[in-house]
């Protein structure tokens, strides 16, 4: 399966939805900022910040996440697609395997 090299989704987009559904949670708990920052092992500037522009490295985005009870969530992030056929199945088993590029 091909990636879709359209979207009209931006990555500042998905960051700030990221951001605010981190804020909704936080809130859904009855925590401050503080709390959650303290929790999750991060300044509460960064939090800050996170929350109101989705920017933040991704070590912050996974703290925050844990502290949420949210990380095993990223494990499905990037994973390969299901094969929709046998076929597909097939063609994948006979692909060599990637070898490191050249210097």
């Amino acid at each position: 399966m091909e990636p879709s090299l359209l979207s009209l989704f931006t990555p500042a987009e998905a960051a700030r939805s990221l951001a605010e559904r981190a804020r909704s949670l936080r809130l859904a708990n009855l925590w401050t900022r503080e709390t959650l920052a303290l929790r999750a092992g991060v300044t509460s500037a960064s939090l800050k910040r996170f929350e109101r522009t989705g920017k933040g490295s991704l070590e912050l985005v996974l703290k925050v996440a844990h502290a949420l009870g949210r990380l095993e969530e990223f494990s499905r992030l990037l994973a390969p697609a299901e094969a929709r056929s046998i076929a597909e199945l097939e063609r994948r088993a006979s692909l060599p395997s990637p070898r490191r590029g050249r210097r």
